[in-house]
């Protein structure tokens, strides 16, 4: 398999992944229900107009500042993609790259379409593709879903800063396009040498 080929096939098998989970869980889950896979893992649909793993910023104009610069990311992460394959760089860097981007492109989807693909019923689950729908293009919310609250305890009085209070390990909810986005992340950083060479090994 040549490099283009596993770019392309990683973008396209994670993209697709990605949008079949958050399609199925928008339209088979009631915002806010939960279920329990494992005491450590479960399905809990939740929206955010922000940042990944749920973080908030700055409401509908930061959204769309937020919309906007994910867009000009991909951009420059295609180009950077697209300069590795030309390089023939490791495999594992073209998946990782192509994973980072896939990531990126999931979720500006959610950010650009859902608003308008999706009706937004407050206590029922959400149809795909209404008759019509309230929400307005590139103002739509991205969809989280996996749930992995590992721990859930009171921090000794010793810890710094959040010492005696409740804490839950680990509290964010995120997508598929988090996690291949972080995946993407780590394989970069284990494979470092490799995506980022000194410029004697290139010379070499």
């Amino acid at each position: 398999m040549s490099k283009k080929t596993l770019a392309i096939a990683t973008i396209l098998i994670a993209i697709v992944v990605d949008q079949i989970i958050k399609i199925y869980v928008k339209t088979n889950f009631i915002l806010g229900e939960e279920v329990v896979v494992f005491d450590w893992f479960r399905i809990h649909f939740t929206e955010n107009n922000g940042m990944a793993m749920g973080f908030e910023f700055g409401g509908n104009a930061g959204k769309l500042f937020l919309t906007l610069f994910r867009i000009v990311a991909v951009g420059a992460i295609i180009y950077w993609l697209i300069q590795n394959i030309k390089k023939k760089v490791h495999n594992a860097v073209i998946v990782a790259i192509s994973l980072i981007f896939s990531g990126a492109v999931g979720n500006i989807i959610d950010s650009i379409f859902y608003g308008v693909i999706f009706n937004h019923p407050r206590h029922e689950v959400a149809t795909l593709f209404p008759e019509t729908t309230d929400g307005k293009l590139f103002f739509g919310k991205v969809v989280d879903m996996f749930y992995f609250p590992i721990w859930e305890g009171i921090l000794p009085e010793w810890f710094p800063f959040v010492g005696g209070e409740s804490y839950t390990f680990f509290q964010y909810i995120f997508n598929p396009a988090d996690a291949f986005i972080s995946i993407g992340v780590a394989l970069l950083f284990i494979f470092s040498k490799q995506a980022f060479p000194k410029e004697e090994e290139i010379a070499e």
